[in-house]
């Protein structure tokens, strides 16, 4: 399951059609845990629950620039109504103990902006892991072809 917020396609088109709010700088891929789904009725980063920082996870997460490095695909496939937007893979490698440091895990990730507050920054994206994914020291999780696609 991966999927846009319907707050992430709200504060887009503020963005694009009427010019409000401020664009953010960079973007975020977090981590959360399997405590609560994200779904497309997710707002926030306070609607979930991060995985704890530590041994290679930085609380907010990791930190996305918006250019075509980063967000290395953007399509438009009109064979099957949509467009297609793909970040860069993504690398978080487990340091001095197990990634996460504690619980059970990290299952979903989320696309968010760069408020300064994590709890309020806006989920745009989500995807979902599979399963509880935990990282052994010196081992790597690779978020790899994260990728975005709208059909509306």
């Amino acid at each position: 399951m991966a999927g846009m917020t319907n707050r992430g396609k709200k504060v887009r088109d503020d963005y694009y059609f009427r010019r409000q709010g401020t664009l953010p700088t960079n973007f975020y891929v977090m981590l959360f845990t399997a405590a609560i789904a994200p779904g497309p009725d997710v707002n926030l980063v306070s609607d979930l629950t991060e995985i704890p920082a530590g041994n290679g996870y930085t609380s907010g997460g990791y930190q996305l620039s918006p250019n075509t490095t980063d967000f290395d695909l953007l399509t438009e496939d009109d064979a099957n109504d949509k467009s297609i937007m793909q970040v860069k893979d993504v690398i978080y490698t487990a340091s001095g103990g197990n990634l996460p440091a504690s619980g059970s895990g990290a299952r979903y990730a989320g696309l968010t902006d760069d408020n300064a507050t994590i709890a309020n920054r806006v989920i745009f994206f989500f995807w979902d892991l599979v399963s509880n994914r935990i990282v052994s020291v010196g081992q790597s999780l690779t978020l790899q072809n994260l990728e975005m696609q709208e059909t509306e």
